[in-house]
């Protein structure tokens, strides 16, 4: 295995790339060779690495509509909460409006 020291300028740069190694740790463990060993020992073809990233970029598709789901699911629940906190809590201008209408 290769050891390289790099200076990183960007943290989220640094953060990617370390995403990349653990990546790439996890595939090792799972597949037993890396990824240059698959493509030099020819165990996947052009076409096969063209399916790969297909199927990877659907699977992406999915996950940002799942999370634009979550976020909607989020920003309506967080309005309900709001709106029966201020329906439980009143706003200030109703407050003085009931207040200068019945002073109890």
């Amino acid at each position: 295995m290769k050891s390289k020291t790099i200076l990183f300028r960007d943290p989220v740069v640094e953060r990617v790339c370390d995403k990349f190694v653990k990546r790439s740790d996890v595939g090792y463990a799972k597949y037993g060779k890396t990824l240059h060993d698959e493509r030099t020992g020819k165990h996947k073809d052009l076409a096969g690495y063209l399916n790969d990233v297909q199927e990877e970029l659907m699977d992406a598709i999915l996950y940002i509509q799942a999370a634009r789901e979550e976020l909607r699911d989020k920003l309506v629940t967080d309005a309900i909460k709001a709106a029966d906190h201020a329906a439980f809590h009143g706003s200030s201008a109703q407050l003085d409006w009931d207040d200068a209408i019945s002073p109890v």
